[in-house]
């Protein structure tokens, strides 16, 4: 796996190639943002840790031109000082897989690599069509459609639609989607709250992404009450 590291300090890229490097990982080190687009723009990676205030363009700029642009699918961690809900949510709109802010334990930043790209390039499987209404979720293929028509999705964002078709009118909470989609028994919960608007916003009228007042999140729930903001939903823990 071939893995981009830019941060515009040298000793944060250097503490993080070692332990990727350990696990058996190739880095790429870039220093900003004109040479880390370039590289992201190759395609030659498997995976971008960039950090948010390297020079323009900064990590956030960069995650969205991935996201728009003609390879969406390459998983993105953001690497950050800025800890504030605030600046985790930005940084997640703006279509990060995770967020890991500064300091940081090289190790765990390490297992979040890993669990990212297990996720996003899982073994092969026999296929499985996963639908409801217009949207078709092959899983082998990772690819979603709605009416025919593909949509991109990054790999959290799939696996979430995928966890959520599999398991249809069953309520979670975003605690319980935090464990069984992203595979941690803590965290931030923001991370399940945008990662919930992003895939309703991706499926549009589509979506059956339902807010089960005080309990959390269904697909295609008959006693779901669609429409209410993540905010007034209470923590659903």
């Amino acid at each position: 796996m071939r893995i981009l590291v830019a941060d515009d300090d040298p000793v944060v890229r250097e503490v993080v190639r070692r332990y990727l490097e350990r696990d058996g990982m190739t880095v790429v080190e870039t220093a900003d943002g004109p040479s880390s687009a370039e590289v992201l723009a190759r395609n030659e990676i498997d995976l971008a840790i960039l950090d948010v205030m390297m020079p323009a363009p900064d990590g956030i700029e960069l995650c969205r031109a991935v996201r728009s642009g003609p390879h969406p699918e390459i998983p993105i961690i953001l690497l950050t000082a800025l800890g504030e809900e605030d600046d985790r949510v930005l940084g997640l709109q703006s279509g990060a897989d995770d967020y890991v802010t500064k300091p940081f334990s090289p190790r765990e930043l390490a297992l979040r690599v890993a669990s990212v790209l297990r996720r996003a390039k899982p073994a092969p499987s026999a296929e499985e069509v996963l639908g409801s209404g217009p949207v078709e979720l092959h899983r082998a293929a990772r690819t979603v459609q709605v009416g025919g028509i593909p949509v991109d999705l990054t790999a959290r964002e799939f696996d979430l639609l995928a966890f959520l078709l599999a398991n249809q009118q069953r309520v979670f909470s975003r605690t319980e989607l935090l464990a069984e989609v992203w595979g941690w028994s803590f965290g931030d919960l923001s991370t399940v709250t945008v990662h919930i608007k992003r895939l309703r916003a991706k499926l549009g009228a589509a979506h059956r992404v339902d807010t089960v007042w005080g309990r959390g999140y269904a697909w295609g729930r008959a006693d779901s009450v669609d429409g209410v903001a993540e905010e007034e939903a209470g923590d659903a823990h």
